[in-house]
This record gives structure tokens, C-alpha cells and sequence, in this order.
């Protein structure tokens, strides 16, 4: 029988893959790299891995945790109710609870044909920036449409009337590689029809956005700035054709520029709001932070409709049920990796070098000392992300800016836990609006800075594509 080594150097011959200077070549798993999250990582790899705690996590932490996720399964109710703590929902919003966009806290989809709303995927809106608008695009990065805001909401209360409805429909990409083998993509169109409030105005910007999974969002807040930007290089100095920026947006907090990390364009600088963000544009629900209903001046019905802030003012979601969230959401733990010692996974991995990809798919950071929670202190993380902004080229464009990425311009989406997609969420559908139905239609849709990797990978034939797809599978 031939070893381990052996074996995976014959499978590396018949693959066609050759150690270059310049490339890490691997021959076995590197020393914890099944530990994605690091001492957080959980080991259950059913539907519900990626709702877990991180494993280092107290008994007496776990009980916040459970609470806080008891705050983000359940469903809102409409104010007035007898059920004061999570009162509120609307006038406007896209559902009524985080779950459901989040499903088991994994990946959200586009709505099906026949859907009658759109649910775990939003819509969001923005009008061309203008000097008049300097301070709106200071705090919000865009310029909200100014009869819908700037997002899409497609359910209301009773008595207020929806914004509209979303349908997608597709049209046929055919990509061929070198052996001849076929896939074809699909390319989304957005129709948004039964506008509540009248036209939208004539140069509005769409940017469909399915819900991302929540596992690791607090290990990647535990990234430093300084490891982020360490990674930049807008200027392309060292010329390999990837050229990462960081977004700088607004912290609502601080009242100042700061980096961003979270959602699809890196507008986000924290978990905290990005919660609050979501509280307020999916569900309409007020936070101390942004403590008025998400209704534009056109929407008097929206205005007018009752809310569940308390007699003193407390908003709909307290500061306390806000904590709780935050706490869950930074807790949500990363399940391990499988098969890394597989020949297959390590020859793929060797593909994945090979096209370059790491290049923004970084692999592994360790977070700082000064975490906010002591668990995600000084950990070995292979978030395979590098959490800046890449130039997508026109294929996956949204023509719509955000802060400073361009219509362009994507953060590099976390792969880990990608491979379990299919067992938490029930469903393969990938990217930031779900168009590619499969990993290897979304290694396709890479144009841009990953122009360079779409074309290595359209050379492999069959056995390394398997190969590519098992290394993404087992992240």
C-alpha cells in the first residue's frame, strides 16, 4: 500500500499540478488548520452547525448567549401588544424576525418564482451622489431614493401600504472551459412592481443582497485595523493584479470615519451596527441608535402608525435585548473543517493557490488581545478573507456606490463553513444576490482582480475541478 505522501503525490502528477517557488505547495494539513475559529471552533457538522456557542465558552456566558438567541429566532409582534419586549414590527419592513432571514444563521436565497415576498433577500436603493448631499453620504455612504429610503420593504402593518415587490428573473451565461465541458450561469434581471408610493426617481440604483451566514462575525471583529490594512494595496505596488482597499465608513457611535468590515461593501464598522441597521431597515424596529421608525416623508401612513416605544422613551429594541443580540451574533461559532488530510482536499487546496485565489481570500489572521469578549482573544482564525474591497468587474456589478467602494467593488465574502451551505440552509445558492446555484458557478462569475483566477480555473479539466470543489466543500 502506498503512504500517505506517496499516494498524494501521485494524485498531484495526475492532476498536473508542479510546486512553484512562488506558491506554498502542500503535501498534509498544516498543524490546526482544521480549527477554523481557533479554540471557538465547535465540531457538529449537522443543520444546526452553525447556531452553536464558541466551544470555549462559559456555562455562565452560555446562558446569555441562549437569550440573546432567543431574542433573534423569535418573531416580532405588531405595537400595541401585551408582548411589550418585542413589540413594534414595522410599519415598513422585509420580516419579522432575524431567523428568518438568517436561516439557522446561515445564508439567505432569492425568492422562488411563485414567492409572494422576497424575505431573506432585500433590495437596496440609492439615488447618484451630489454635492447637496455631502453630509448624507458622510453618515449613510449613499444617497437614500427619496420616496423609498434605501431599502426596498416588500411587507407593512395593517393600514400602511407595502413599498412594493420583488421578483428576479434570470437569463443564460454560457462559460466553456478548455476540455470543452459547459456551464451555464444565470444572470439575474430585478423587476420591482406595485409601488405603494408612486415612481421611484429615474436614476435609482438596485443592489439585490441575500442574508450572509453569522458564524465568526465576532472573530472578525476581533481583527485588528492594523492586520486589515496590512493587507491593502490599492495602488497594485506589488503588480500581481490585486489591488485591496479598505472601505471607510461611518461609526454611528463615535460619530466618525472608521473602518468598515461587515455586509457586501464593508459599510458597516461593527456587530453592534450592524445590528442596529438591521433592526431598523428589515424590521422597523427603533434602537437607541437610530431611534426613528425607518419611514421617508412621502410615507404618511407609515409615520402615523402606532410604535412600541415605552412610556419613557425606551425604544423598541432596549438597550439590554440590543446587548443580548450583539452578544449572540459575536458568539455564533465556527464549525470545523473536514477531511483536511484528504489527498483530494490537499490537491485541491494546491489548485486553489494556484489560481491565486488567496491572494484575497486570505487564510488565516490572529485576533488582537483587546478583543471585546476575552474568548475571541489571541486566536488562530482561517476565515479565508482578507475583509477588503476588489474590483468584481462588470459581470457581478451593482453600478451602485457605498462609502468608498464603487459600483464595482465587493469585500471579500469569509468562505468557512461555505462547505456545510447545502446541510444548515438547504440550498447552494452563492454570491450577494444567490445568482450562482453551486461553488464552481461562483468561482465563475469572478471578473476583475479575479479575472486572472476565472481563466486558471476554466483550464482545469473534470478531476481538478472535483479536486478545487472538495478543498472549498471541506472549508
Amino acid at each position: 500500500m502506498l503512504s500517505l505522501p506517496l499516494r498524494l503525490s501521485t494524485l498531484l502528477l495526475a492532476l498536473g499540478l508542479s510546486a512553484c517557488d512562488d506558491v506554498p505547495h502542500f503535501t498534509k494539513a498544516e498543524p490546526g488548520e482544521a480549527r477554523s475559529g481557533g479554540s471557538t471552533t465547535v465540531r457538529k457538522t449537522d443543520q444546526n452547525a452553525f447556531s452553536l456557542p464558541s466551544a470555549n465558552l462559559s456555562p455562565s456566558r452560555r446562558l446569555d448567549f441562549s437569550v440573546g438567541n432567543s431574542f433573534f429566532r423569535s418573531p416580532w409582534v405588531i405595537a400595541p401588544a401585551t408582548t411589550t419586549a418585542r413589540d413594534g414590527l414595522g410599519p415598513l419592513f422585509n420580516t419579522n424576525g432575524c431567523q428568518n432571514c438568517h436561516i439557522k444563521d446561515g445564508r439567505g436565497h432569492p425568492p422562488a418564482p411563485d414567492a409572494s415576498n422576497s424575505v431573506s433577500m432585500l433590495v437596496r436603493l440609492s439615488i447618484p451622489n451630489a454635492p447637496e448631499y455631502a453630509q448624507v453620504i458622510e453618515q449613510l455612504g449613499v444617497v437614500p431614493e427619496p420616496v423609498y429610503g434605501g431599502q426596498l420593504q416588500d411587507m407593512s402593518v395593517p393600514g400602511v401600504v407595502p413599498e412594493g415587490k420583488v421578483r428576479v428573473d434570470y437569463d443564460p451565461v454560457p462559460v466553456r472551459f478548455k476540455d470543452g465541458s459547459e456551464v451555464v450561469l444565470r444572470k439575474p434581471k430585478l423587476h420591482i412592481s406595485q409601488l405603494g408610493y408612486g415612481p421611484m426617481h429615474p436614476d435609482t440604483r438596485f443592489s439585490a443582497r441575500i442574508a450572509p451566514p453569522m458564524i465568526g462575525l465576532g472573530l472578525l471583529e476581533a481583527i485588528s485595523d492594523a492586520d486589515i490594512l496590512r493587507n491593502a494595496d490599492p495602488q497594485d505596488d506589488d503588480n500581481n493584479g490585486i489591488a485591496g482597499r479598505p472601505n471607510q465608513v461611518w461609526d454611528d457611535a463615535q460619530q466618525k470615519t472608521v473602518l468598515g468590515r461587515f455586509g457586501w461593501k464593508a459599510g458597516q464598522p461593527t456587530l453592534n451596527q450592524q445590528n442596529v441597521h438591521a433592526f431598523s431597515g428589515d424590521m422597523g424596529l427603533t434602537t437607541r441608535l437610530r431611534p426613528v421608525d425607518d419611514c421617508t416623508q412621502t410615507q404618511t401612513g407609515c409615520l402615523q402608525a402606532p410604535n412600541g416605544n415605552g412610556p419613557d422613551g425606551e425604544p423598541e429594541v432596549s438597550d439590554n435585548i440590543l446587548r443580548l443580540v450583539l452578544f449572540y451574533s459575536r458568539n455564533l461559532a465556527v464549525p470545523a473543517r473536514r477531511d483536511v488530510s484528504s489527498p483530494q482536499v490537499l490537491a485541491g487546496k494546491n489548485l486553489f493557490y494556484q489560481a491565486g485565489c488567496q491572494s484575497c481570500h486570505t487564510p488565516k489572521f490572529t485576533t488582537a488581545a483587546n478583543a471585546a469578549e476575552p474568548e475571541l482573544a489571541n486566536q488562530v482564525i482561517r476565515p479565508y478573507s482578507d475583509l477588503l474591497l476588489h474590483d468584481m468587474g462588470d459581470g457581478l456589478a451593482d453600478n451602485r456606490t457605498e462609502f468608498q467602494a464603487s459600483g464595482r467593488d465587493w469585500r471579500t465574502p469569509p468562505l468557512w463553513g461555505i462547505g456545510l451551505t447545502q446541510t444548515v440552509s438547504g440550498h447552494t445558492q452563492f454570491l450577494h444576490d444567490g445568482r450562482a446555484r453551486n461553488l464552481l458557478e461562483a468561482v465563475l462569475w469572478h471578473g476583475g482582480e479575479a479575472q486572472v483566477a476565472q481563466q486558471q480555473v476554466l483550464t482545469f479539466n473534470a478531476e481538478q475541478r472535483a479536486a478545487l470543489l472538495a478543498f472549498l466543500n471541506s472549508l
